[in-house]
């Protein structure tokens, strides 16, 4: 990250010409998390941590309209201990359990209005529980980092948990001045006090909480390109620097093709983090990407991760899911961006990827279907492979001049804003002379294989 803007942010965010419906009800896997009876525009977290006993203070103002009339709200928020509550400068009743923050203003808020909501809290954090695992902030030997796909965000700050109500961030981390802070954005200001440094953030453009993250540890940083066009810097333990200089070197190679093929980056700027732990796998987030020391080393496994988390930078987090049972318009064209980066650098080609997953899947049970996988199975790899033979077939059926063209317009109409798998059918009837149900039908909504594509 650089104190440098870059290009993009004098980009204006593009709003959607339709929000989905899903976005303003419960999410169908996670009917506890958030609350879509109002919406946050901005969030402003000033935290300060120390490594050393994993202690965490922090105060919140959140910024947001109520969707209907509230005699009260929640606030998704895991087991710290709240000092006080306030709505619009004034003080609220509150009830904190079961990782609900319930706030009572002194006033019912009106359908409509505005307000704004501010926390003070204090705890050691911990990762949230869930079928796969902790979730969010994760202390390390030496620092923290925050992984919260999909519902970890509360792990660290009181948040509307809903990935389809994204807002703006301002995030100030004070820590001991030896580590250094990665957190979404572009680095506002750092400035350094006796033996305490803050770093200040500024993420403008909407992030679902889950995409919000922070790294901290004793990282170099490692820029990757002299003149970017997308300035991009990586975060890395001092002995790793050269190891990873050689393994993502190719990255801005990646990031000018993405944008021919996807439309301009959405982003002001690109972190890679390379964390001194190993990671079962990379960590999504907007505008960063976090790797661990077994992602390092060379080979197509490495650099297909790469591509992908990259990827996931256009499909995901500018262009988000309205709700977890669309989690594979993120997860199919990532995976799908594998492939093509593998055609496009003179590897093999996108339709003998797609081949090899083919003949992967007809070897699995064929209980999953794209469009609504459940809970138990969102993150099933089958999800990943399928939904990139999901994409390869689109591109069969359309052509390649109109497939990339349909590309560039989804990322451009949709720019950080929210869909569902109803828009990318209705998107990419525009591309089609004949009748793209059929295709749809039988990769998104069947679980039987169909025959590979091409």
């Amino acid at each position: 990250m650089t104190t440098r803007p870059g290009p993009q942010e004098a980009l204006d965010p593009v709003k959607p010409k339709h929000v989905p419906a899903a976005a303003g009800t419960p999410d169908p896997y996670f009917p506890q998390s958030g609350d879509h009876r109002f919406r946050v525009h901005r969030y402003e977290l000033a935290l300060d941590y120390r490594p050393g006993p994993n202690r965490l203070g922090g105060s919140a103002r959140l910024s947001a309209v109520a969707n209907t009339a509230l005699a009260e709200f929640a606030l998704d928020l895991a087991d710290f201990r709240i000092g006080r509550v306030l709505v619009d400068g004034r003080t609220a009743r509150y009830t904190h359990r079961g990782g609900k923050l319930r706030i009572r203003p002194a006033k019912a808020l009106a359908a409509g209005a505005a307000f704004t909501a501010e926390v003070h809290y204090t705890g050691n954090p911990r990762p949230v529980r869930s079928p796969w695992g902790g979730l969010g902030w994760e202390e390390l030997t030496e620092g923290a980092l925050v992984a919260s796909q999909p519902v970890g965000a509360p792990s660290w700050f009181p948040c509307n948990d809903r990935p389809a109500d994204k807002a703006t961030y301002q995030i100030a981390v004070t820590t001991p001045s030896p580590f250094t802070v990665v957190a979404s954005g572009r680095l506002l200001t750092r400035t350094t006090r006796a033996s305490s440094t803050t770093w200040v953030y500024e993420q403008s453009a909407p992030t679902s909480p889950y995409l919000v993250t922070v790294s901290i540890g004793p990282y170099r940083p490692v820029p990757l390109t002299e003149r970017p066009a997308v300035p991009q810097t990586g975060y890395v333990p001092e002995r790793l620097t050269a190891s990873f200089a050689a393994d993502f070197g190719r990255q801005p190679e990646m990031m000018t093709y993405f944008t021919e093929v996807f439309g301009p980056y959405p982003f002001g700027e690109y972190a890679v983090v390379v964390a001194d732990e190993e990671l079962d796998v990379p960590v999504e987030a907007q505008g960063v990407a976090t790797f661990g020391t077994n992602h390092l080393g060379g080979g197509w496994e490495r650099e297909r991760l790469i591509a992908h988390e990259l990827a996931h930078q256009w499909f995901g987090n500018s262009v988000t899911i309205a709700n977890w049972q669309h989690i594979w318009l993120n997860e199919g064209f990532a995976k799908y961006a594998e492939w093509l980066w593998s055609e496009h650098a003179g590897g093999p080609a996108a339709a003998t990827h797609a081949a090899a997953a083919h003949a992967l899947l007809a070897r699995l049970p064929q209980d999953l279907c794209l469009a609504d996988p459940g809970r138990k199975l969102m993150f099933d790899d089958r999800l990943y492979q399928r939904g990139g033979l999901a994409v390869h077939a689109l591109r069969c059926a359309l052509g390649d001049d109109a497939f990339f063209q349909l590309l560039k317009d989804w990322t451009s109409i949709h720019r950080h804003g929210v869909v569902a798998t109803a828009d990318l059918v209705g998107h990419a009837s525009h591309y089609s002379g004949t009748s793209l149900v059929p295709l749809f039908d039988a990769w998104l909504h069947r679980p039987e294989l169909p025959p590979l594509p091409g």
